[in-house]
């Protein structure tokens, strides 16, 4: 299987759980049910610019080899973008009172969803390296299936403990911000590997050309 036909795989997995989370997050009053369904949102038009990128980087010339790079920083910051929004709805929600969480759904969808993304996370791992070294683009949607599929474990358990409890609504917004911090951390990481790249060349340029 090519790299874009396992992006094209996680892609359709992202499109078919963004509208059951959302419904769920909505109905169960979850900020981690629907963080992840707006992450996932999110992640389905970030691969779709990888993509993009992987059909310009093919095309010949060379003239787009840097777009796979381009791409993983464009998803990285889609990362961080959904990472400071759950950050901030996390701490209003601790701040004012995290209103009643229904523990049933959020524990059914949440299972659910990260199953679906560890099979996704799978599917994209064999697609990281090859006869054509690491591809960072492909590699930034791996590092996020598998932290939607660790953020839906995540807010699953936390399901069971409000279940379980009647109570602690409090985990829901305190688990979500968790999870956002440690995928934060990890785009940012991303976001310093891809530019690295991308600066090689250019520095490869000044090189060979020291006046431009």
């Amino acid at each position: 299987m090519s790299r874009a036909q396992r992006l094209a795989v996680v892609l359709l997995l992202n499109l078919a759980l963004v509208a059951g989370l959302v419904v769920v997050g909505l109905g169960a009053h979850s900020l981690g049910v629907l963080a992840a369904g707006v992450d996932y949102l999110a992640d389905a038009s970030a691969i779709g610019v990888s993509l993009l990128a992987i059909w310009l980087a093919r095309r010949p010339g060379g003239r787009y080899r840097n777009a796979t790079n381009v791409a993983a920083v464009i998803n990285a910051g889609w990362m961080l973008v959904v990472s400071i929004a759950v950050v901030a709805g996390g701490v209003q929600r601790l701040v004012s009172g995290t209103p009643h969480v229904d523990g049933r759904p959020v524990l059914i969808a949440s299972a659910v969803a990260a199953a679906a993304m560890l099979c996704g996370a799978l599917v994209l791992r064999e697609g990281t390296g090859g006869a054509g070294g690491e591809d960072l683009n492909v590699k930034a949607v791996l590092l996020d299936t598998a932290a939607d599929a660790a953020a839906a474990g995540g807010v699953a358990l936390t399901g069971a403990i409000i279940l379980a409890t009647h109570g602690w609504y409090w985990l829901d917004p305190a688990v979500a911000m968790i999870i956002a911090v440690v995928v934060g951390y990890q785009a940012l990481g991303l976001v310093w590997k891809a530019l690295t790249a991308l600066r090689r060349p250019m520095r490869a340029r000044h090189a060979e050309n020291p006046e431009m």
